[in-house]
This record gives structure tokens, sequence and C-alpha cells, in this order.
């Protein structure tokens, strides 16, 4: 797309985040604009409508991806749906938001990237925490030597959520378990900073339908970095990250994934807190005005979230799967 006119977005899907980001696209009316939703259910497409005050309500995917007014998808389905729905879309010509994990594994995300590359059509996982202006500091603290050479990365995502078979984090069919769900953002931190790591090691305890509800990862580089990283759900903890330099290191005390701030430990210095503005609305803001900006700029990724990135966090959710013996109906 071509001037300045707000991007042209559906939502595809009716569940809690896709309303959450169809309420934050609100707050960014010259650069968004919601103009259709898409449901396997017309029901459930025209209520999510009627809500959010959107022109057309498509009872089926196909028919959301063939809308002519439609810029660019957000696909919010349960992960296990995700290659299905984001394929359809890309075959359509449509550009992709699709929410994370990007897939249930790696050979499922080369199929969307190589159609996305195919097609010529912008793609991105929106994994909002590389686009969240306090990562974005920390980035850049870190590229000016403020902690000297990266050792290590601990980081942690883990909710309480009591037990229920039919619920999406429990079962398999839905790709359920702790690791894709919260899992993919501590490692997806340690890849933002370390790297690809070059060894992988696992433990994990299972629900009774086999999938993880408590898992330790730990990765290894051979440049002598490690990084340890756990999700849970059976225990709410702080969601804290910690990364630690030769010269200090930067502390997220809560909610690493879309902070607002962290405090900066230099040798020799008293503590600095850094905080940055608030994300408005429900944290959706930053990445779809990230989206505008590559469509615009004719882009069909982003650099903030390189596809190849995304392939390199699948390839480690593979890796950490393999060592714990996860396996979903259909692989």
């Amino acid at each position: 797309m071509t001037g300045t006119r707000p991007v042209r977005w559906g939502v595809l899907a009716t569940g809690s985040i896709a309303h959450a980001f169809a309420e934050d696209l609100r707050l960014i009316p010259d650069d968004a604009e919601l103009v259709a939703v898409g449901s396997r259910s017309a029901a459930a497409a025209r209520r999510f409508a009627d809500r959010h005050g959107i022109a057309r309500a498509h009872g089926s995917w196909r028919d959301l991806a063939g809308d002519a007014e439609v810029d660019v998808v957000y696909v919010a389905t349960p992960h296990s749906a995700h290659r299905a729905a984001a394929a359809l879309c890309l075959d359509a010509g449509k550009a992709v938001l699709c929410e994370k994990p990007f897939t249930l594994n790696l050979a499922q995300a080369q199929d969307l990237v190589t159609l996305a590359r195919k097609r010529n059509v912008f793609l991105m996982e929106a994994m909002w925490t590389y686009i969240n202006p306090a990562v974005l500091r920390m980035r850049e603290l870190i590229a000016d030597g403020a902690i000297g050479e990266l050792r290590s990365v601990q980081a942690d995502f883990s909710i309480a959520l009591p037990y229920d078979a039919g619920h999406r984090l429990h079962d398999p069919l839905q790709g359920g378990g702790a690791l894709l769900d919260l899992g993919v953002y501590p490692v997806s931190f340690a890849h933002l900073l370390l790297g690809v790591p070059d060894a992988v090691q696992a433990w994990a305890h299972f629900n009774p339908q086999g999938v993880d509800d408590n898992t330790g990862i730990l990765l290894g580089y051979d440049s002598g970095a490690v990084a340890v990283l756990s999700c849970s759900l059976g225990t709410q903890t702080a969601q804290h990250a910690s990364v630690n330099g030769t010269l200090g290191r930067i502390e997220f005390a809560r909610d690493f994934f879309h902070a607002d701030g962290f405090v900066l430990h230099r040798q020799g210095r008293e503590p600095e807190e850094i905080r940055l503005p608030d994300s408005p609305g429900n944290g959706y803001t930053h990445e779809a005005l990230e989206v505008a900006r590559c469509l615009r700029a004719g882009a069909t990724e982003s650099p903030y979230v390189p596809l190849d990135g995304t392939l390199a966090v699948m390839a480690t959710l593979d890796a950490v799967r393999a060592r714990i013996g996860v396996r979903y109906p259909g692989e």
C-alpha cells in the first residue's frame, strides 16, 4: 500500500485476544482502521462486529481473506490453527500479523515463510516484546556496552491455571502446554539477546493429557553464555527477567515481555531505574504501528521481528519438545 491513509485491518477469530487487539486499534485511528472480522461462525462474527463497530462480518475465514477492503489480517486463533489461517490469507495476497507462537512447529512455520516470500506478501509474528519500548531501550544500552559482554539471561513466564481438560492450554489438540504459549516468551527473549543456542537441555512435568505444565530450559552458547528459562501453568510468578554482563546487569522485576521499565545496575554506580511511557491500551499498538510502517514502506517483513528469527525460535522450541517428549496429534 502507499500513501498515509489508515491501514485497513481484518481480525480472524473472535476470542479474548482478538477483542483486546480490536480495542487497541481504536487508539491509533490515523494508522489503523478495523474494517472486517472473520470467524467459522457467522453469529460469532456478527457479535464481534457489533461490539467493535465493524462494517463487515464474515462467516468464514476464506471470505475474510478474500475481502478486497482488507490490507492486513491479524490471526488470533489458537496456535494449532495458525498455519491454516495464515496460509489462507497469504495465498489470497493479504499481509498477515500472526499471533505467537507462530505455529506448532518449525515445519509449519517454514511453510508460511516460504509462502509469504513466494507471494511477496508481508508476514510477521506478533511478538510484541521485540517492539516494546523498554526492550528496545535495553538493547540500545547493551549495544553501547553498558553491562559489558553478556554472560547469562534468566527469564520466567508462569501463571496459575487450574487444570481443565477442555481449556486450550491443557488440550493437546489445541497445542496446549506451558512451553508454546508461555515459554515462547523466555525463549524469544534469550534469542533476542544471545542468538541461536549451540546446546539445548530441558525437563518438564506433564498434565494428565500429556502436555507440559511445568518446564525448565537451559540454553548453552559456545561463547560461554547461558540462558536459564522456565514456564509453568501451576504457579503465578513475577514473570521476571535478568540480563547479566561482565560489567553489570539489567533487571525486569515483573512482566518482562511487556514491561514499562527496568533497573540498570552498572559496576561502581548506583542502580538506575529506567522508565518508558506506558503502552496505551492493552499493549498491542506498537506492533500494529510497526505493521503500518512496513506496509507503507513496501517491506515484506519487519527488521524488528525478522522471519528468520521467528524460524530460529521455532527450531529451539522444537528442540525443547524433543528433549521433554511432547508431540501433538498429527505431527
